[in-house]
């Protein structure tokens, strides 16, 4: 049976990406590619003629924010699942399913066939040619990742410096942080105990130190548990992410926060949904003076 590597109804967050990644890592790192075929057009062209990726080697399964990236000596395939696509893997030792109409880009391998299916056809397959695929477009305007030893407080105060927009709008500035999206920076910022529509410039040294810490802890667990699970996601092994049962605030609007029992809230944020505790977290008010860490 073909193996599953999708996501959840919304665009997919880093967890998701990053357990898409381990899970190809090992089938993909190594592979040869044989053919790539194209359907419908997807959210950016490919850049390149398709045969002219025959017979490049996949040397590494990367990932750079909500990007998928598969390294070869000439250059690297870009792959992002936009807002509802899946990624379907069947090794060369079984016969792929009938392609069907969703099924917008075919990767034939030596190893076997992944499928990038797409509905809503918001998804993309790019090309880079040659090194340095940081300076992508793509790429390039992206900020630091939040797992890397890098990112700590004095990061993210540098990163909000100035600031007037919402502490939880600026987590979701991909030029700010990559790949943290709606539901972890909800998630993040209850664990940090900060409101999540307090100015960003609010926040002093001791602030960032506690919401870096609470943005990879969050990130992390969410990698450990498979990511999250609001429609189909599923990891190589066919099971379904499972962070969603550990949500303290996500998608839990009029349930009592499982710390001190008050309602949670849902509010509108940048035409996204907010969840937080009212009590748990603080909107922080405004510093009195310039804060030294």
């Amino acid at each position: 049976m073909a193996a599953r590597f999708t996501h959840n109804r919304a665009m997919p967050e880093l967890p998701e990406v990053e357990v898409t990644r381990r899970a190809l890592e090992p089938v993909l790192e190594g592979a040869r590619i044989t053919e790539l075929h194209l359907g419908k057009p997807l959210r950016w062209p490919l850049r390149a003629a398709p045969e002219d990726l025959s017979g490049l080697r996949i040397d590494a399964v990367r990932r750079r924010g909500k990007y998928l990236l598969l390294h070869t000596g000439r250059g690297c395939l870009i792959v992002h699942l936009g807002m509802s696509g899946a990624l379907l893997w069947t090794p060369a030792s079984q016969s792929p399913p009938p392609r069907g109409p969703h099924e917008h880009a075919e990767l034939l391998t030596d190893r076997g066939v992944l499928r990038l299916r797409d509905p809503r056809r918001f998804g993309a397959v790019v090309w880079h040619a040659g090194a340095g695929v940081d300076a992508h477009p793509l790429l390039r305007v992206l900020g630091p990742e939040p797992l890397d030893a890098g990112f700590d407080g004095a990061a993210l105060q540098r990163m909000l410096s100035g600031r007037t927009t919402a502490i939880k709008l600026a987590l979701l500035a991909q030029h700010l942080v990559a790949g943290v999206g709606n539901i972890y920076a909800s998630e993040a910022l209850f664990r940090a105990g900060i409101d999540p529509r307090t100015p960003a410039l609010r926040l002093g040294r001791a602030h960032c130190d506690r919401l870096g810490r609470a943005v990879r802890e969050t990130l992390d667990r969410a990698v450990a548990l498979g990511g999250s699970t609001l429609r189909d996601f599923a990891h190589s092994d066919g099971e379904a992410g499972c962070f969603q049962f550990e949500a303290q605030v996500y998608g839990r609007a009029g349930e009592p926060c499982r710390v001190c029992g008050t309602p949670i809230r849902q509010i509108r944020q940048g035409q996204r949904s907010t969840f937080f505790c009212p009590n748990c977290q603080k909107l922080l008010k405004p510093r009195r003076r310039p804060d030294n860490g």
